[in-house]
């Protein structure tokens, strides 16, 4: 398998987590798949979104998690863009009655992929 194969599915694998984090609320997990410095941006509902990591995982950290909620959850990958220790990843997720498309940036450092950025667009489905 190539190099580029292998990061695809290291991607993927980290995806997986990061659904899997989300949707049971894991701050701990989601806190190791991001870089320290990351930021998240975008807009909720037409409202405008800023955070850094840690606001972030507080959010999570004090709100109901999905898993929780009895809403329906539903996360998928749209596409993964790799080039050579950067990716991008186009996700969609479907939670508290809300769409949301996010774009993930990737660097590969030290070996590991770390999400370093954050995109978020949510509208009411």
């Amino acid at each position: 398998m190539t190099n580029a194969m292998n990061d695809q599915l290291a991607i993927i694998e980290i995806l997986e987590k990061y659904f899997a984090a989300v949707f049971d609320g894991d701050v701990g997990i989601l806190n190791a798949l991001y870089h320290p410095c990351t930021q998240l941006y975008g807009e909720i509902k037409g409202q405008p979104y800023a955070k850094t990591l840690v606001l972030y995982l507080s959010g999570v950290q004090h709100r109901e998690c999905p898993r929780d909620s009895g809403k329906p959850f539903k996360a998928e990958v749209v596409s993964v863009i790799l080039i050579n220790t950067i990716a991008v990843a186009r996700v969609k997720v479907e939670m508290f009655n809300l769409e949301y498309h996010e774009l993930l940036s990737f660097h590969k450092l030290d070996e590991r992929w770390v999400i370093v950025n954050k995109l978020i667009s949510g509208l009411p489905q």
